[in-house]
Parts: structure tokens; sequence; C-alpha cells
């Protein structure tokens, strides 16, 4: 997998589970809110993450 289409991929799994969270009444609005800015801030760890995986799937 490269590094791109990690990158779409994290995105796109980020952006689903922020989706169900709105999606579901019980989620606290507060609460909600809070979890997406951390989810967001997340997204630009993206190639951290990748570089972090990438050696030991070689």
């Amino acid at each position: 997998m490269t590094k791109e289409e990690f990158d779409d991929k994290y995105t796109q799994a980020i952006e689903t589970f922020l989706v169900a969270m709105a999606e579901h009444p019980e989620v606290d609005p507060k609460k909600f809110y809070s979890m997406t800015c951390i989810l967001e801030n997340l997204r630009f760890f993206s190639p951290v993450i990748y570089g972090a995986i990438q050696p030991a799937e070689e």
C-alpha cells in the first residue's frame, strides 16, 4: 500500500466513524465536538502513522 492509498483509507475511516457518531442519538453533542476535533487532528498524523507501520510490514 502506498502512502497516498494509506492516507485516503485513513481519512475515509475517520470520516465514516464521525458520520456513525453523528447519527447515533445517544452521543452528547459536546463530547461529539471534542471527539471530532481529536480525530481531525489525528488526520494530520497520517504520514507518521504510515511510517511507523510500514517497516513492520516489510
